[in-house]
């Protein structure tokens, strides 16, 4: 009887599975985790214990959802990541899987290319999810440079890392490359999100409100073509409206202190509040979110960075709503042009593939969803990476 893969899936510990509303790496792993099962992989998790999914062996250290204190300064937040790693290694160390499958960024790669060098502890596969490796536009911001953390791993142990896009892995140091395996799309359970074929007059955004989701560009263009535009996401972490109305209203508001709830106050609520057809419905989750992604005429993408890959495209192509998006990071990767949605390379483009969108056919947008980002498909291209890991920590262990 062969014996089945035993595998250690380390979720960041902000949100508990299954997601409800607002998710990033979470959704993924959820989707990832569901697909291996159906695949006879035994799989045990180690997340947030808010809640968890049916079936499936949960490790958690924090019971309460930890998402609210992610924005806080780096020495607040790092304690609740370090002591979600240590517990889990704890449990690892003596629990017989054959591969770790990281997805905690920044940390866990740099705790995991020390762990994997200790005999009898199970080689790792981390996943880069984002944010990028720094470039000269994020450090001509202010912002720090995340690279010098990567050129110190002169030994990665049995750690290798895979991205989740070619864009993105055309970005890592060099110090990554010789145990970076080839980039693995993120992917959507396809049956939870129902094709609609007939669309309602108005275009959506999905992402938490940032700079780098470039909200503010597509009100300018809904605006000039006096188009109704639905926003939805969380705002600095705070997924609930009347929260979120309450820190507005609040001078004194420590949220203030947060550059994504002063993009909202001072870039985005204006608009809101000066023009009808610009509202903001909060952080979706369930049925009103499927329904808000499935009857839009668009899913607008205005993308001011190299986005590493965006959950918010395939789940609108799986609905059958394409999307226009700015031709950045992996957009390329996800969108055919012409076919699914458009990629635009200026301002201009992309406000006049907006009112181009008719041409796009739902069923188009669902096939390609089906083809290349179904949950299956990349768990079974996970699994490949899972042996190619362990083949690779034997070959280093016999030399």
């Amino acid at each position: 009887m062969t014996k089945r893969l035993r595998v250690a899936m380390l979720a960041p510990p902000w949100l508990a599975l299954p997601i409800k509303g607002y998710g990033g790496i979470e959704l993924v792993v959820q989707g990832l985790v569901e697909a291996l099962q159906r695949l006879d992989v035994d799989v045990e998790l180690f997340a947030n214990g808010a809640h968890v999914m049916k079936g499936l062996k949960t490790h958690s250290l924090y019971k309460k959802e930890q998402l609210c204190e992610i924005n806080r300064p780096y020495y607040e937040t790092l304690p609740i990541l370090n002591a979600h790693m240590e517990f889990a290694f704890n449990k690892i160390a003596a629990g017989n899987f054959d591969v770790i499958h990281d997805h905690n960024p920044f940390v866990g790669p740099i705790l995991l290319s020390l762990a994997t060098r200790i005999p009898g502890f199970p080689p790792a596969l981390h996943t880069f999810h984002g944010p990028p490796f720094s470039t000269p536009q994020m450090l001509a911001r202010g912002m720090p440079d995340n690279r010098p953390q990567f050129s110190q791993l002169e030994s990665m142990g049995n750690l290798y890392t895979v991205a989740i896009s070619e864009a993105l892995a055309r970005m890592a140091p060099k110090q990554l490359r010789d145990h970076m395996l080839p980039a693995v799309h993120n992917a959507i359970e396809l049956n939870a999100f129902p094709l609609v074929t007939e669309k309602k007059d108005y275009f959506i955004t999905l992402a938490r409100f940032n700079q780098d989701k470039g909200q503010h560009m597509a009100i300018k263009h809904a605006v000039k073509l006096n188009k109704r535009l639905r926003m939805a996401g969380t705002v600095a972490g705070i997924s609930s409206n009347k929260k979120l109305f309450f820190e507005l209203s609040n001078p004194l508001s420590p949220y203030r202190q947060d550059q994504e709830f002063r993009y909202y106050s001072d870039k985005i609520l204006p608009s809101v509040l000066r023009h009808r057809k610009i509202t903001y419905v909060g952080n979706l989750s369930g049925v009103k979110k499927l329904r808000f992604i499935g009857e839009a005429k668009a899913l607008l993408f205005p993308i001011n960075w190299e986005e590493p890959f965006g959950m918010a495209v395939i789940e609108a192509l799986a609905c059958g709503t394409p999307v226009v998006a700015m031709n950045r990071g992996a957009m390329p990767e996800i969108i055919e042009h012409g076919k699914t949605g458009f990629l635009a390379n200026s301002e201009k483009e992309f406000c006049e593939y907006m009112q181009r969108v008719d041409e796009i056919d739902p069923v188009a947008c669902r096939k390609s969803v089906e083809k290349k980002f179904s949950a299956d498909t990349m768990a079974k291209n996970y699994l490949q990476r899972y042996e190619k890991v362990i083949a690779l920590a034997n070959r280093s262990r016999r030399r």
